[in-house]
């Protein structure tokens, strides 16, 4: 069974950067997606950026392309975002999933890390 889990949060000021780092344990199948999502109190869950485990191609959300990579290393079964010009609004606990497709609703995502806290000070 597949388990994930972040790391790398903390609380930051605007502008700075911050890379989130996902470990993957029990094997991800070269066909499966990697993802980070967000989710800040009051509001849903939302995707933020995908890679494909075995092409290494990557899906951003339009609210973080030009600021956020997403890469992964899969001899360490590693997932990581790197985060630049970070914002106040991109204040949110992340959470690492992984799924079979860009499924719209995190519910179709199979399995999920616990997240990890970032938080971006003005």
């Amino acid at each position: 069974q597949v388990q994930l889990v972040e790391s790398g949060g903390g609380l930051v000021q605007t502008g700075d950067s911050l890379t989130l780092s996902c470990v993957a344990s029990g094997g991800i199948l070269s066909s499966s997606i990697l993802a980070w999502f967000r989710q800040s109190p009051g509001k849903e869950r939302e995707f933020v950026a995908g890679i494909r485990w075995g092409y290494g191609t990557t899906n951003y959300a339009d609210s973080v392309k030009g600021r956020f990579t997403i890469s992964r290393d899969k001899a360490k079964s590693t997932v990581y975002l790197q985060m630049n010009s970070l914002k106040p609004e991109d204040t949110a606990l992340y959470y690492c999933a992984r799924g079979s497709s860009y499924y719209a609703s995190p519910r179709l995502w199979p399995t999920w890390g616990q997240g990890t806290q970032v938080t971006v000070s003005s």
